[in-house]
């Protein structure tokens, strides 16, 4: 959990929130590799389908929940896929943050922050300039 100083009132009460829930009603599922932990409902209403989330382990972001445990979450899947499945290729590459708006966000040659500067076009690219 974030330091309390670098939350908002807002947020920090959001987390009490959803902390003191799963305490409450939470029943734990299971833990993704970067430690991202999974619970649903203890005792879901007969009328509606249970309830699942997530605590993350760290900064709250959903990019964060692998594919394996995507599709449990939102119901497509009844359990998890285990780590022995077919479906696990050794071709993944591991998760990689969404880097927009930082400074290690993709800038490509010619971006303000890169120089402003790119290569010379091939000669069949015009810019246009108000008159």
């Amino acid at each position: 959990m974030p330091l309390p100083g670098k939350m908002s009132l807002m947020t920090t009460l959001a987390t009490l929130h959803v902390r003191l829930f799963t305490w409450r009603r939470g029943e734990p599922v299971g833990e993704d590799r970067s430690g991202n932990r999974y619970f649903k409902e203890r005792r879901p209403p007969p009328d509606r389908r249970e309830r699942r989330w997530v605590l993350y382990n760290g900064e709250p972001e959903a990019t964060r929940v692998p594919p394996e445990w995507f599709g449990w979450l939102h119901h497509n899947a009844d359990a998890p896929l285990p780590d022995d499945s077919r479906f696990h290729k050794p071709w993944v590459k591991e998760h990689q943050p969404n880097l927009s708006g930082t400074t290690k966000a993709y800038r490509p040659p010619g971006h303000t922050f890169q120089g402003g500067q790119r290569a010379a076009a091939t000669g069949d690219y015009e810019p246009w300039t108000p008159s």
